[in-house]
């Protein structure tokens, strides 16, 4: 075997666990396909996973993961842009009803946009791709006029997801459905520590704890 020991055993406890009282839902999935109605737009971040936080069952999802959770903007430019393909299906091929953009506290790629570190490699890709959370640091101001650095880092990742909703509204495909209202979007932010799941109320841009009844 050539995977690491602790994926085989997760494997043969999925096999001997959620697979067998769930087995008739992948076969249905398996013979119709996947008609998730929510897309979520999450960090890969290892300790954030919306199908665990979400409690979600197989095909109840679609799931893009990147670090920080982010969007670029609309830009049919011809260059390969993975987020916008996997927006582009979603919205137009699996024809999702929501899309949810999950933020965390502790994320580690907005961290490194506001420190001066070294590229890790001479590609630079993460410095480049984290280059979208320049709109954000700006309207969020500079770092000495919070309390704690703690805190602004919290309202940066937060910012972000509604700069990044923002941006998933330049793509004419997500505006013209949400104008007709046929697809929302939405903005959620996590608490790593605490479980604490927040949500953005759009009227006021902030985020607010879901209650847990």
């Amino acid at each position: 075997m050539t995977l690491p020991n602790q994926l085989l055993d997760g494997y043969r406890a999925f096999r001997g666990g959620r697979l067998l009282s769930e087995q008739e839902r992948y076969r249905e999935l398996a013979e119709s396909g996947q008609s998730p109605k929510i897309m979520v737009i999450g960090c890969c971040d290892s300790r954030v996973s919306p199908e665990t936080i979400f409690n979600a069952r197989p095909g109840e999802l679609f799931v893009v993961r990147n670090v920080a959770n982010l969007v670029p903007p609309y830009t049919p430019d011809g260059a390969q842009r993975a987020v916008s393909a996997a927006l582009e299906f979603a919205v137009q091929a699996l024809k999702v009803k929501h899309i949810v953009v999950l933020g965390h506290e502790r994320c580690g790629g907005i961290k490194a946009y506001t420190e001066p570190n070294a590229p890790l490699s001479p590609g630079d890709f993460i410095g480049k791709w984290m280059a979208l959370i320049a709109p954000a640091a700006d309207a969020v101001g500079p770092a000495t006029s919070f309390r704690t650095r703690d805190d602004y880092l919290s309202h940066l990742e937060q910012v972000s997801i509604v700069k990044t909703l923002d941006n998933l509204m330049t793509f004419p495909c997500v505006r013209i459905l949400v104008e007709r209202g046929r697809l929302t979007l939405h903005g959620a932010y996590f608490g790593v520590a605490t479980g604490q799941l927040s949500v953005l109320d759009q009227k006021t841009a902030q985020f607010r704890a879901v209650n847990e009844g």
